[in-house]
């Protein structure tokens, strides 16, 4: 397959390529757009076999459920079957923006695009390039991160082009995406809200919104085995460079020096990565790479930099990456939830 690349100015839309895009994926096709959070790969969300095309793709597990991104808040009584008062609470305050909500799923969604479940994933995204591509494509476009599974999401048009070059009909590429870590993901179909997903918008966040909230264990755990994950991100591996990941946590001069140690007593032709903030980037002297996840006060920018960071590692055939604990006040669950899943639970305290 040809895949059409077109760059597309946030500030100055191309209505003519956004047009085309629609076009596609009325016509079955999928196209990979830019969000705030990360690149969806955008299908219709009311056909069966835009969805399991999207599967396909991605090589994802047709049981990981997909997240139906509309541009109007009205649209949601067409595809969720119980809005609660808890829902306009939170559009009223999150969206359009980083926030996925789960409701029960309406009969004109297909169990292809809910992973087979009951309920549906809906998100109202801010990134006026994905509002205009939604609209253009008949108001709601299933799109999961346009990334192959299991690898880290794409957060520039670059990252879908590794992926997804040959496999799909269209990249909208329009730079790098402002947040860089997928939607927080909210439950809204039981007795208390729960997060299922951890990300921008935070607990705390929330909570000020709804009071009681709760929190999925599969948050930083595993989810259950045999049964379907209720959200994305929770059953399978995410998020993973190809290099063996472990995260140090500890006190800051015990994390420094047993990487330091690592990197000293490493043997043979191995290749050591590492992640770590501004201030300690200079103490990992002799790693093949050190990624800067940036300033401590800056937890925009250790989250926006890294999916990168990890492709970085990849890209410099790293095969082994230590990464620091980046537990920050307001984002860091979102940013451990996602670096615990890239190194498949491996984390060694010092």
């Amino acid at each position: 397959m040809n895949t059409i690349y077109e760059t597309v100015d946030p500030a100055d839309i191309d209505m003519t390529v956004i047009r085309k895009a629609g076009d596609i994926v009325s016509d079955g096709g999928l196209v990979a757009f830019p969000t705030e959070t990360v690149y969806g790969l955008g299908g219709d969300a009311l056909n069966p076999e835009s969805s399991r095309k999207i599967y396909e793709a991605k090589g994802r597990p047709s049981d990981n459920p997909l997240i139906v991104h509309i541009a109007e808040f009205d649209s949601i009584y067409d595809i969720a079957a119980d809005v609660p008062l808890e829902a306009k609470l939170l559009a009223d305050k999150f969206w359009p923006g980083p926030l996925t909500m789960i409701f029960g799923r309406k009969p004109s969604v297909p169990l292809e695009t809910t992973g087979g479940l009951d309920t549906v994933a809906v998100r109202f995204p801010s990134h006026p390039v994905a509002r205009e591509f939604i609209k253009a494509s008949g108001g709601f476009v299933a799109a999961p991160s346009a990334n192959i599974s299991g690898r880290p999401s794409p957060t520039s048009g670059r990252h879908v082009m590794e992926d997804m070059d040959g496999r799909i009909e269209m990249i909208i590429d329009s730079g790098e995406c402002s947040i860089g870590l997928e939607s927080t993901i909210i439950d809204l179909t039981s007795g208390v809200p729960m997060i299922l997903r951890p990300g921008y918008v935070s607990e705390r966040m929330l909570k000020s919104v709804l009071g009681e909230v709760a929190k999925d264990p599969a948050v930083f755990g595993t989810a259950v085995s045999g049964q379907p994950p209720r959200a994305p991100g929770m059953k399978y591996r995410h998020y993973a460079p190809r290099g063996v990941m472990t995260i140090v946590s500890g006190d800051a001069d015990d994390v420094i020096s047993y990487i330091r140690g690592k990197i000293d007593s490493r043997t043979g032709g191995e290749r050591i990565g590492v992640l770590a903030c501004s201030q300690d980037v200079p103490g990992y002297e002799g790693a093949d790479i050190v990624v800067d996840m940036g300033r401590t006060d800056n937890e925009i920018e250790t989250a926006s930099r890294l999916y990168d960071a990890l492709r970085r590692c990849d890209g410099e055939n790293i095969d082994v990456i230590y990464s620091e604990e980046f537990d920050t006040p307001e984002l860091g669950m979102a940013i451990m939830n996602r670096l615990i899943r890239a190194a498949g639970h491996n984390i060694i305290k010092v």
